[in-house]
């Protein structure tokens, strides 16, 4: 038996209710449904929204506010995806309207970041893991405008068009930017190479 409540009970949950099941119960039970929801699905946009926006108070503080506005909108929900889809949709936006919100100032740093060496493993698996440990933290020290550009490129999918709209800047900008950001990560990857040969 799993010594994880929280992982049996996803596990559980997702054999016994369908996304339909689910919708139905928000409309008849919505505390039970919401509950539910929360508990299958919290962690991960949590994790979505980190990577957009680094902060794990606001990352919560957004993820709550999805889950309370679904319980608002239960009697005229209407899901064309999974659930999982509709909500981390949801919570994306919900991100990009926080930063408009916050008219939040970007600035472009001349210089790339100063990225430490990790110690390696001279395992494989351990290899790729300390590889991709590495990439993120290079992610995370791009300047601020570069790394949510590329987050929203990458992790979620957005088209160059979609970014710039969302984030209220032009096209050219947004291709600067992933330029900018794909450098940088090289350069991390050829001192992640340096590092362990």
């Amino acid at each position: 038996m799993s010594k994880n409540p929280l992982g049996l009970f996803i596990i559980m949950a997702k054999q016994l209710y369908t996304d339909q099941d689910l919708i139905r119960l928000l409309q008849t039970d919505t505390s039970r449904a919401i509950d539910l929801l929360f508990r299958l699905h919290y962690a991960y946009l949590c994790q979505s929204v980190y990577r957009i926006l680094p902060n794990a108070t606001i990352a919560e503080d957004l993820v709550q506010d999805v889950f309370y506005e679904l319980w608002k909108k239960k009697d005229n929900i209407h899901i064309n995806t999974s659930i999982r889809a509709y909500l981390r949709r949801a919570a994306r936006n919900k991100t990009l309207n926080h930063i408009r919100d916050q008219k939040m100032q970007f600035e472009d740093e001349e210089n790339s970041p100063e990225l430490e060496s990790n110690t390696i493993s001279s395992y494989e698996k351990l290899e790729t893991q300390e590889l991709q440990r590495y990439i993120t933290k290079a992610i995370d020290e791009l300047p601020e405008r570069c790394r949510l550009v590329f987050s929203l490129s990458r992790y979620e999918d957005m088209t160059y068009n979609q970014i710039a709209t969302s984030l209220d800047i032009s096209v050219k900008t947004v291709e600067n930017q992933i330029s900018k950001a794909l450098k940088l990560l090289r350069i991390a990857v050829g001192r992640y190479q340096n590092d362990t040969s």
